[in-house]
């Protein structure tokens, strides 16, 4: 009969086995499983939500990490894409769905994000002298939850509050670049086949530089700098600004501002636990 040390020897092992293949530890993966509670159904559906978030695309992966039978498993996933919590991707298998997203970009509109940015915020416009904001996505268009106004005469305002589309303006490039090509898509299409692509084009550079910038794109005489802030699982959840009159961040200015932009940004995720990737 095997002793306590050999059960102890044997799960080292083990562990030491699943990280050399590059899983997780045993320890590892059992604080990534959700909680179980009293409401059985509950549980079940937030197994699959967290197999398909650590990376289980396929029936037959929702089935192999969950333990579930494959009926429950199959009757599971109907559900929560019925509730818009879970998608089909083509061939891909199956992905968070959008509404987990809507969930998301609620939620990140609460106090919390604005408290642990707002330093973030005060510091970019006290170095820049511009005007600084803090969005979030809300659907096609983009949410301003935070704004820290320049102390000059002449400096433009965003209102806390203000919803502003997502095809106009260095914000809205952000999100864009981050966002899924069928997004991106459907901006183009409500747009002059010039200015879309233009504005693909200029997606592009976002996406290569980390930052985007735009002169009265939105409104005349505006013109803004952005970067994103992404989540401690590298995706984007807000958008870091800071908007002034053309005349002074200019079109040659933009480099000029972007390492300013990019470090409230990366400030922010350090206060939110994200990671640039």
């Amino acid at each position: 009969m095997p002793t306590e040390d050999d059960i102890r020897f044997d799960i080292d092992v083990n562990d030491r086995s699943r990280v050399a293949d590059g899983r997780p530890s045993a320890a590892e993966e059992s604080l990534r499983r959700p909680p179980t509670t009293a409401v059985g159904t509950l549980d079940r559906a937030l197994d699959v939500l967290s197999a398909v978030e650590r990376g289980g695309r396929t029936y037959t992966d929702i089935v192999s990490a969950t333990g579930m039978t494959r009926p429950t498993a199959h009757r599971m996933i109907r559900a929560l894409e019925d509730h818009g919590l879970l998608m089909q991707v083509g061939g891909h298998g199956y992905a968070l769905g959008p509404r987990l997203l809507r969930l998301a970009e609620h939620a990140m509109r609460n106090l919390p994000l604005r408290d642990l940015a707002h330093p973030a915020l005060e510091r970019l416009a006290r170095t820049t002298g511009e005007s600084a904001q803090l969005y979030v996505r809300d659907q096609d268009r983009r949410l301003c939850v935070d704004s820290v106004q320049s102390s000059n005469e002449l400096r433009t305002i965003v209102e806390i509050g203000a919803s502003l589309p997502i095809a106009k303006g260095s914000g809205g490039k952000v999100f864009l670049a981050w966002s899924g090509d069928g997004e991106l898509q459907a901006s183009m299409d409500n747009l002059p086949d010039d200015e879309g692509t233009r504005l693909a084009r200029m997606v592009a550079t976002t996406k290569r530089r980390g930052w985007a910038d735009s002169i009265g794109e939105r409104e005349e005489g505006v013109a803004s700098v952005s970067a994103p802030v992404f989540d401690g699982h590298g995706t984007l959840v807000a958008v870091v600004s800071v908007s002034g009159p053309s005349n002074r961040i200019g079109q040659l200015r933009g480099p000029h501002y972007a390492p300013a932009v990019m470090t409230a940004a990366r400030e922010v995720e350090a206060a939110i636990g994200g990671t640039r990737t």
